[in-house]
């Protein structure tokens, strides 16, 4: 079914625009692959979080959580199987955790600090298909991620409603597992790519 989008989508690709390199075509290729798993991984968790009565609060976290991703990035599946079984257990166990946890004030106030380190320390993550070999970019990224998981942590803690309050913690949480270098390994995947390669100005 997928090699069978990708090729239908390439070839109309190809049919309009005859000049494009070889290495443009791989990364048509790489971003449809990546469009492809994305709708069909998003139909199967939305369909399951219907059936569970979680529709909203998954939409919450995957929006609040795709907020942090722009910046922070982290790691890829190497296996599409692996990557819908994680997005399965980030995106529905946790927004339960949303709905059903209820966190002091206190509490919220404490991981404040640890959870904008982590951000600082971790952020960018990058994969081997897209190493950030930019260290101005990577800096860029740094600042954004770590101005964002502050702006998330506030929220939390002056949003009333429960749920979206618990919604911008837990997006923090899942961003902060899916770059530490342990979760790489488990993956399979290289962390920390850009070293491989020259530093551009």
């Amino acid at each position: 079914m997928k090699k069978a989008f990708i090729n239908w989508c390439m070839k109309i690709i190809t049919d309009y625009n005859k000049n494009l390199s070889r290495k443009e075509l791989d990364k048509m290729r790489y971003g449809l692959e990546g469009l492809y798993l994305t709708i069909t991984k998003l139909i199967i968790i939305f369909v399951i979080a219907l059936l569970l009565g979680i529709f909203k609060e998954v939409i919450l976290l995957i929006l609040i959580f795709n907020g942090i991703r722009l910046t922070s990035f982290g790691v890829h599946a190497k296996k599409s199987i692996d990557c819908l079984i994680s997005s399965i257990l980030f995106f529905l166990i946790f927004p339960i955790l949303c709905i059903k946890l209820t966190i002091p004030t206190l509490i919220k106030q404490i991981i404040f600090i640890p959870l904008v380190l982590l951000i600082s320390i971790l952020a960018p993550a990058d994969t081997e298909k897209r190493p950030l070999k930019n260290k101005k970019k990577r800096t860029i990224y740094k600042i954004c991620s770590i101005v964002i998981s502050i702006i998330y942590m506030s929220l939390s803690l002056i949003i009333k409603d429960n749920t979206l309050s618990n919604c911008f913690i837990f997006a923090l949480i899942i961003q902060i597992i899916v770059m530490l270098p342990i979760t790489y390994k488990i993956f399979g995947v290289s962390y920390n790519n850009y070293k491989n390669y020259e530093v551009n100005n």
